[in-house]
């Protein structure tokens, strides 16, 4: 048996489930996801990934920018679907939406709810020093994030897996999960338990403020925040690198023996002092440059033991 489903996703988080989804071979009758933007040098219209796919495979697209007026959710009725599958969409979806489809809605969270609701579970689980997350498919209701879950998968985090590390594992994982979630609501054996009422946390947004390097932090925390930017938006610093300062961006780092004031240059292969222990800079990505090994930018930038990052 099959379900027809409208999905809504956005980003490519969200292409692994709309893949595993119509690989299991129920009906996508829509997909939502949020409208083209301009992008690139001639600034042509670019589509979301979801949309991308969507279109590979044929299935009707819908790119409203809000779903709050009577004709949208008109719209959305009209598909009689059994149920919608939420990943990473981006809008808020209003009763009469969340009611339309006979099962209800279903969302696809990257973290083990109560904890991180919100915007950038990923990232602020990493940034915590959490050393484990998950992904779990949820009932949707009008709270953010407060939902009953029917399923969960765990997932450990290592010390030193970056927020796109963990993307990755999670899309993947989160994929499989939702057809297996699927699978039991056409059944009729999907139970829905509520969160607890304690641990509750919020993911806030990330802001590039967050982003700069405070060396003068514990080089544990230094260590969790790179990782947990890391590709985007970056942890960075600046330093002069022999034409003037630049800002340069740290992808990937490990926790480091040594000490000093901190942000001073260690020694030869970048380890840096923090306000307690240091770290090692792993991977770098100076501004206009592709990313780059330690040892390749330590061969064009003029930073040696002793010098000091801002």
């Amino acid at each position: 048996m099959s379900l027809s489903v409208v999905f809504m996703g956005t980003p490519d988080f969200a292409v692994p489930t709309l893949s595993e989804i119509i690989g299991q071979g129920h009906d996508v009758v829509a997909v939502y996801t949020r409208a083209p933007k301009p992008a690139g040098r001639g600034m042509d219209e670019q589509k979301t990934p979801v949309h991308k796919l969507a279109d590979r495979f044929g299935i009707p697209v819908f790119t409203p920018r809000t779903l709050r007026d009577a004709a949208a959710q008109a719209d959305f009725a009209s598909l009689n679907a059994d149920v919608a599958v939420v990943v990473a969409y981006g809008l808020i979806l209003p009763a009469p939406v969340l009611d339309a489809p006979a099962l209800g809605c279903l969302n696809l969270h990257g973290s083990l709810l109560p904890r991180w609701r919100g915007a950038a579970p990923i990232q602020r689980a990493i940034m915590a020093g959490d050393a484990e997350t998950g992904v779990m498919v949820m009932k949707m209701d009008e709270g953010l994030d407060t939902g009953p879950v029917g399923m969960v998968e765990r997932i450990a985090i290592t010390p030193d897996m970056t927020a796109q590390d963990l993307h990755d594992r999670m899309s993947v994982l989160g994929a499989d999960l939702m057809v297996r979630a699927l699978a039991a609501l056409d059944r009729g054996s999907l139970a829905f338990s509520p969160q607890a009422e304690d641990g509750v946390t919020y993911a806030a947004k990330i802001d590039k403020t967050e982003a700069r390097i405070d060396w003068r932090k514990p080089a544990a925390e230094v260590h969790n925040r790179i990782r947990g930017l890391s590709p985007f938006p970056g942890a960075w610093f600046e330093a002069d690198l022999g034409k003037g300062r630049e800002r340069v961006k740290v992808l990937r780092a490990s926790l480091a023996e040594g000490s000093g004031a901190p942000g001073t240059v260690l020694n030869d292969t970048l380890a840096i002092a923090c306000g307690e222990g240091a770290v090692r800079l792993v991977e770098v990505q100076r501004a206009g440059s592709k990313a780059m090994k330690a040892a390749d930018f330590l061969n064009g930038a003029k930073i040696g033991p002793g010098t000091i990052l801002g």
